[in-house]
């Protein structure tokens, strides 16, 4: 988060046992809950992102192909991105 940005406070409710992880690492960091939350939650936006990004990316290589081999495994892949393993 640049210094620059507009910040906006914003109100969560954790579950008391993520809350004591979210201090845990607050204190082995030596440094705030409220910066590890906002890491926490810019590397989930950028991890949904990838997956979000790997996920159309093989949707193109399952269109752009004809070898059924191929095809297949593609199909596998995306299913288990879709419906989990």
């Amino acid at each position: 988060m640049a210094t620059s940005e507009k910040v906006v406070r914003q109100s969560v409710s954790l579950p008391a046992r993520l809350a004591r992880r979210v201090r845990t690492l607050a204190e082995k960091s030596r440094t705030s809950t409220n910066r590890v939350l906002v890491d926490l939650i810019e590397t989930g936006i950028e991890s949904k992102e990838a997956e979000k990004s790997k996920f159309l990316d093989l949707a193109d290589q399952l269109s752009a192909t004809s070898d059924p081999v191929e095809r297949k495994r593609i199909k596998e892949i995306l299913a288990r991105m879709t419906f989990g393993e």
